[in-house]
Parts: C-alpha cells; sequence; structure tokens
C-alpha cells in the first residue's frame, strides 16, 4: 500500500477538499483508494450502515473513491460539546466526554488504535489518502500529534502540503512549514501547492522558483478557488450563504450555537426561487417563507439559547401564520413539549420545555441511536441516516408524511407532521428532490422550481470535476513516480 497524506499549512487552508479530490483522481485512474483521516474534530458526523460515527467529510471522501464509508476511515472522531468538552468516539462507536484539558492523557491510547487501523488498510487498498489536521507543525502539540506526521511515519508514506494563497503569504506558510517539521518528515514530501486563488493566474507565474529557492520540496501547482465544486463543508465556520436570486424565498435555518450536521441545508442551493439564510435573532425570520431547526450537538442548551434570544417567541409567532416550521434531529426535540435529561446525559441535568408545535415528549438515556434510513417518497429513493440521543414519544395526532421503506430497520416514521410543523430524526432528508418541492407547496412558494437532479448525482458530478482540476491546473509527476515505484 502506498499513502498519500494531505497536509495544511493552517486550518481551512482546503485539505478536506484536495483530499476528496485526490480520492476522486486515484479512482479515475483505476486505483484501489480510501480515504483516511487519523482524528477528526467535528459535529458534523456520517453514519455507516453498521452503525458507526464517523467525520462527515470521510463519508464524502468514500464516496470520492466509490467506497461504502466504514468506521475504519476515522478512527478517532472528537465531537465538541461546549465548555471545552469533546465527546470521543472511537471507531465509530460513542464514548465518554474528556476535557480539553486532560485529552493528553488519553492520547497514547488513541494512538494505539489509529496505529491498528492504519494497519487495516494495508491489505485493503492500493493508495490511502490521508487528511491531515490544521497545521502538522504546532511546536506544542506535535509529540501527542496522532493526526499528522505520526501516520505518515507509521506507514512510510509520502505527504503533500497545501497553502492557502487566498490568506496571503503562501510563501512563509510553505517554507515555514517545511523548516518546522523534522529532518525525517522534511524527506517524505513530494509536492506543494498553492490552494485557493482568485484571480488572475499569470501574477503568479514563476512562483516555482521562489517556492524552490526555501524548500526542495516539488510545486505542483497553482489551483483557483471554484465556489460550484465544493462538497460538503468539513466544519460549521463556513456555512454557505451565497447572494440570494433577486426576488427568491428565504427559507430561514437558525445557526445554533452547537449547531450539527449542517450538510443538511446544502441540497437547497440546486434549485431556484429560494435561497438559504443562516439566522441568529428573531428580526431576520421577518421575511422567511419556512424556518428549519437543525441538528444540536448540545439541545437543552441551544434550546436554552433559543429562549433568551427571543428566537422561540419568533417562531411560535411564525407557526400561528401558518409558516412551514422543520426540526431536523435536535431541533426535532426542540419543538416538542418537553425535553428532559435528568442524569445529565448530554450535559448538564435539565428538565425543559419545549416550543410547543409537536405534540412529543423526548427523554435522554445512555442509548444513543445511530443507523442508516431508507426512504421512498414521490418516485425519489434515497438514503438518510439517524444520530441522536434522547428516545421519543408521541403523545398527541400527527401524520405520518414519509415512512421508511422495506430497506429500514425502524419502523418508526421518517417524517411526521402537524399542520404546517413538520419533524424528523433523519439527517439527509432534503436531498430529495420531491421533498424540497412539498415543503415549498406548504409555504406557498409557486416560483419555487427544484432541480432535476438528486443530490447524490450531483455529488458525483462535482467529484468527477473535482479530479479533472488537478490534472488540469497541477503537475503530478511527482505523485506520479512516488506511486509507480
Amino acid at each position: 500500500m502506498k499513502s498519500i497524506s494531505i497536509l495544511g499549512s493552517s486550518s481551512s487552508a482546503g485539505k478536506s477538499w484536495m483530499a476528496t479530490a485526490f480520492c476522486a483522481l486515484m479512482r479515475k485512474k483505476g486505483l484501489n483508494v480510501a480515504p483516511f483521516k487519523a482524528q477528526n474534530m467535528s459535529n458534523n458526523a456520517y453514519v455507516t450502515l453498521e452503525g458507526g460515527e464517523i467525520g462527515r467529510a470521510q463519508g464524502a471522501q468514500a464516496e470520492a473513491c466509490g467506497l461504502r464509508p466504514v468506521a475504519e476511515m476515522n478512527p478517532v472522531l472528537l465531537k465538541p460539546t461546549g465548555d471545552s468538552i469533546s465527546q470521543v468516539v472511537l471507531l465509530g462507536q460513542p464514548g465518554k466526554h474528556i476535557p480539553a484539558k486532560e485529552y493528553q492523557d488519553h492520547c497514547p491510547e488513541l494512538w494505539t488504535t489509529v496505529a491498528g487501523t492504519l494497519d487495516y488498510w494495508k491489505s485493503r487498498c492500493d493508495v490511502l489518502i490521508q487528511e491531515g489536521a490544521g497545521s502538522p507543525v504546532e511546536l506544542n502539540l506535535m509529540s501527542r500529534d496522532i493526526v499528522n506526521l505520526r501516520p505518515i511515519d507509521h506507514v512510510d508514506g509520502r505527504w503533500v502540503l497545501v497553502c492557502d494563497i487566498e490568506r496571503g503569504g503562501v510563501f512563509a506558510q510553505a517554507a515555514g512549514t517545511y523548516q518546522l517539521m523534522p529532518q525525517s518528515s522534511q524527506e517524505r514530501g513530494i509536492g506543494l501547492i498553492a490552494n485557493k486563488f482568485r484571480g488572475d493566474p499569470r501574477l503568479f507565474g514563476g512562483a516555482g522558483q521562489f517556492f524552490r529557492k526555501h524548500t526542495p520540496v516539488p510545486y505542483l501547482g497553482l489551483l483557483p478557488y471554484r465556489p460550484d465544486l465544493q462538497p460538503e463543508q468539513e466544519d460549521n465556520y463556513g456555512l454557505d450563504e451565497r447572494e440570494p436570486e433577486s426576488g427568491s424565498a428565504a427559507i430561514a435555518w437558525i445557526r445554533l450555537p452547537h449547531i450539527s450536521n449542517t450538510s443538511d441545508a446544502e441540497p437547497w442551493q440546486l434549485d431556484k426561487g429560494v435561497h438559504v439564510r443562516w439566522v441568529e435573532s428573531p428580526k431576520q425570520l421577518h421575511d422567511a417563507r419556512a424556518i428549519v431547526i437543525p441538528g444540536s450537538k448540545n439541545t437543552l442548551g441551544d434550546l436554552e439559547w433559543l429562549n433568551e434570544s427571543g428566537l422561540s417567541d419568533g417562531i411560535k409567532a411564525k407557526a400561528d401564520q401558518g409558516v412551514p416550521i422543520v426540526g431536523i434531529c435536535g431541533g426535532y426535540q426542540m419543538l416538542g413539549e418537553q425535553v428532559s435529561d435528568p442524569k445529565g446525559i448530554a450535559g448538564n441535568k435539565a428538565d425543559l420545555q419545549g416550543l410547543g408545535l409537536l405534540p412529543i415528549c423526548t427523554t435522554y438515556s445512555t442509548e444513543k441511536t445511530l443507523k442508516q434510513v431508507a426512504m421512498s417518497f414521490e418516485g425519489t429513493e434515497w438514503t438518510g441516516y439517524e444520530i441522536h440521543m434522547g428516545q421519543t414519544e408521541i403523545n398527541g395526532p400527527v401524520s405520518e408524511i414519509i415512512s421508511p421503506s422495506e430497506a429500514s430497520t425502524t419502523n418508526s416514521p421518517a417524517l411526521l407532521a402537524n399542520k404546517n410543523i413538520w419533524g424528523t430524526y433523519v439527517h439527509g432528508l432534503f436531498e430529495s428532490p420531491a421533498v424540497r418541492r412539498k415543503l415549498m407547496q406548504l409555504a406557498g412558494v409557486s416560483h419555487h422550481q427544484e432541480a432535476d437532479i438528486t443530490w447524490a448525482d450531483h455529488k458525483q458530478q462535482i467529484y468527477d470535476q473535482m479530479a479533472d482540476m488537478l490534472e488540469e491546473h497541477l503537475d503530478l509527476t511527482s505523485v506520479w513516480q512516488y506511486l509507480d515505484d
């Protein structure tokens, strides 16, 4: 097995995007390729068929490889829950919550899991595309870093460094990162990429000679930023809010403090006549034609925030006006009459009144639900997933809009409703054009035009174009030489 690690000069340099593109390119070349990230920190999670939890980015990378996502693609997942505490998900299974100050004490045992998983892949693929985290040369962290240089050494792999030219200082990024690496790691470099360029590429002509003066690592080239080729967000810091079309209807998505799985909003970008607006105050709801409360990693904390910010009253006022309100996962729980965590399973002990828009009550327990859900609605078939703490009881009349198909392992409704209020535990609900159309019909948006392509097919087209971009703009000679050795 050969291994290429995509390292970054900083966070948000484009590591996840580049790793996904390399996965797609290797698959295009007929190689048996798999993705891997030793440790990820993200509340955007993906649920495997076996019920394991991995980073959403690794789920996308698996799709780019043409593989079914498995827990071994992301053996350690940290899910922040607030107050410098994260839940540790190990090989897909949720574990204990650990304060940041204690995390270093657990690194030796976590590395044992990472090393064993790397060994697992040695006989299962031709090429392992690893993704790093942050910068590989954070000097205060390198002794316990299990995601950047150490996995490369373990499999005798090579690395490509992605530098963010959008932020400026790209030559310093490359030279500084290289110089701060141990010599043994420096020798593993096979490429530098200047990423996310906006403008005339001729302005960066001759850059290779400047890179060569300060690092012997081959300069692969300049990659332009393509906002239309962004398959999914790795985290929640760059929530995509594009300039809306004139006259398009606003769908207000609540930007919760502990928001998770923001990928639920992304399929709406395919449609015409509507746009997503991320909101944090009641006044931003003034012209919303529909409102979505997304998933949360701290439902009770975010429910308190809804009350304190005035958004609870704003949402209920809109509901009284007939505006459709959709709750997904934690947002679904908030729409109910009560959310109780008597033992502090998900954080602090609490018993809070919900928005009272659905006749449901949720109680937290130690059991976590992790499962895929196959669905069918108005001629569209697709698969979503559930990932939540808490068991929800239905205490009043509701209608079932979507039921799980026979391929699912659950009998609970995939989508239920009470008049203009929708609730679901399923992430990926809006990947169906038919569901988006149904919601806009309920909202009375007559000029909405849903895309004639499914979200899954759209993403596959993006992966193919990402692979083409690498071949068009980069000189990958050093990469192919390494793989051919």
